[in-house]
């Protein structure tokens, strides 16, 4: 890269992580974190342990990104003088070097560009996700769990805790549904892009004539709720049924009625929790994530009847929105950004934040429009 190109990159890089330092508003998250510092420090914190543990998370979240913010404002000045120094000296192999990091950086902060994006109610939540197989038999289970596997390995590779609730698994291969959440931030926020029907073509490996075969699963994500969230859900509108845990497990995990589900009523959603030992547990978690999804649900009609209002007849982010093919070529392929890979393998593995970062950019310019209609 010639000294005039590495120049200009930089300078457009730097004016880029301006503007998003602009809009992050880091004297606001200074100052937020003082006063959450100030209330980490008061000895009756943990009083309180849920207000303990939202302040706690919340100032971990405010310096995590001051962090990044100011580490990358520290690699671009580091590799200008790196730069300079190299061309200063011939000294070709530290203008390799640099080159190299500029390349890095800028995979940093358009990672980061995107995070401004996420500016919604709900963006920094946790993330509540539900894998369920569709039609396509015994290949829609197994494309379920490899959606699941998908999403779990993308949360190890980020270094993310994921919290499985809930498994159903299926008679032959794969499964039937999957419940979990992912604990990050901004976890909702990047992941509810994923929300609708996923769609897989390929050679089914349990067809004995080797057809191809087509399988769908769905996606859905909801934010965590919080204490200060309002969805209040009468007793007379839930039925629990408790059950023996199936799959694997512990010895009193699948030896007791400890498995809880709860079906709402009014609206038929249901709701099923194995995953600890103790029955209180499970409705407990149960009833957290109904309130979860029920909160979505008001959300989605909300926005129906805003669209309503406006006159929106455009689909919902819910409908059918990735193919992954892998017959007769190799290809996943986003039907709403139209952003496409070859290298299907690396998607199911867990690679997937180009894929996230496109469909936060296609999102923002969709809200955008309808803000303009």
């Amino acid at each position: 890269m010639a000294g005039s190109d590495f120049d200009v990159q930089t300078k457009a890089l730097d004016a880029t992580l301006t503007t998003i330092e602009r809009v992050l508003d880091l004297p606001r998250m200074r100052a937020e974190m003082a006063e959450l510092q100030e209330q980490v420090s008061a000895p009756d914190l943990w009083n309180d342990q849920a207000h303990a543990q939202r302040v706690t998370g919340r100032l971990s979240v405010l310096q995590s990104e001051l962090d990044r913010v100011s580490e990358l404002r520290s690699r671009l000045d580091d590799v200008q003088l790196m730069a300079q120094l190299a061309a200063e000296e011939s000294d070709a192999p530290t203008q390799t070097e640099a080159e190299t990091e500029l390349s890095r950086i800028v995979k940093a902060i358009e990672a980061l560009e995107v995070r401004t994006l996420l500016s919604g109610e709900y963006d920094a939540r946790d993330a509540l996700m539900s894998v369920r197989s569709g039609a396509g038999g015994v290949d829609a289970a197994d494309f379920a769990e490899m959606l699941m596997r998908m999403y779990l390995r993308w949360a190890e590779q980020h270094g993310y805790p994921v919290e499985i609730f809930d498994t159903s698994f299926a008679e032959e291969a794969g499964i039937k549904s999957a419940t979990f959440a992912i604990r990050a931030p901004y976890a909702y926020g990047t992941l509810s892009v994923e929300s609708g029907t996923h769609r897989l073509v390929r050679i089914s490996p349990f067809d004995n004539q080797g057809r191809r075969q087509t399988s769908f699963a769905a996606i859905e994500v909801v934010p965590v709720i919080e204490q200060t969230d309002e969805v209040d859900i009468p007793e007379e509108e839930i039925r629990v049924d408790v059950y023996r845990s199936s799959g694997p497990g512990g010895q009193s995990v699948n030896t007791t009625d400890s498995a809880v589900r709860l079906t709402h009523v009014p609206t038929g959603i249901v709701v099923s929790v194995q995953n600890e030992k103790s029955q209180l547990q499970n409705r407990a978690t149960a009833m957290v994530i109904l309130k979860a999804k029920l909160l979505a649900v008001k959300r989605a009609e909300e926005r129906a009847t805003l669209d309503e209002l406006r006159g929106d007849v455009a689909g919902s982010w819910g409908d059918q929105m990735r193919s992954y093919v892998l017959h007769p070529y190799q290809m996943v392929k986003d039907l709403r950004t139209e952003y496409e890979t070859g290298n299907t393998a690396a998607v199911f593995d867990g690679q997937i934040d180009e894929f996230l970062e496109a469909g936060i950019r296609w999102r923002r310019g969709v809200e955008r429009a309808e803000a303009r209609a």
